[in-house]
Order: structure tokens, then C-alpha cells, then sequence
């Protein structure tokens, strides 16, 4: 017996307006399998603007329980010095 299986995202939208709060520009699976391991882009809405910032890159760890995808893990990179400082020493670290 085959189950539908959601695919995660990050995209979220106020419970009681309907109104996007978080949108996902794009996503990676870096990982599959029983863990599954994800990078958003997405965008966060200002409450006070209501304008979206810039992007972000958030980082999902997922289990596969009974056909469903349960957050376990989350990193968010909140900027771009952020991910230019975790790139960096990717590199080296990697010898990149």
C-alpha cells in the first residue's frame, strides 16, 4: 500500500487573515530518506511594513513517521555576512 507523502515547506500564511507571512522563494532536499534534510530561501513579512525583508536561508531537518514529514531540527541563516562567514569556512574546511 503506497502513502502520499507531503512534501515540506516553509511557507506560512496568519491563521486568521489568510494573509502570507512567510514566503518561500525556492528549495533544495539536500538529504532523503527516513531524515530528511532541507534548504529554504524564503522571505519574512515585516509586521509593522508589511513588507517582506530580505531573503533568508533556512535550514530543515525532517523524520518520515507514519507517512509524514516531523520537523526535528531548524537553522536559520539570517543574512548574507552570515552565510558568506559559514561558505568561507565550508572551503576550508573541505579544502574547496
Amino acid at each position: 500500500m503506497s502513502v502520499e507523502v507531503e512534501e515540506p515547506t516553509v511557507a506560512m500564511s496568519d491563521a486568521e487573515t489568510g494573509e502570507e507571512v512567510i514566503k518561500e522563494l525556492d528549495k533544495a532536499t539536500l538529504t532523503k530518506g527516513a531524515w530528511q534534510t532541507m534548504m529554504f530561501l524564503c522571505q519574512e513579512k515585516n509586521a509593522k511594513t508589511g513588507e517582506f525583508g530580505e531573503p533568508k536561508v533556512y535550514l530543515r531537518r525532517y523524520q518520515k513517521v507514519a507517512g509524514a514529514f516531523k520537523a526535528r531540527s531548524k537553522f536559520n541563516i539570517s543574512g548574507k555576512a552570515q552565510a558568506e562567514a559559514i561558505i568561507e569556512n565550508l572551503k576550508k574546511w573541505y579544502n574547496i
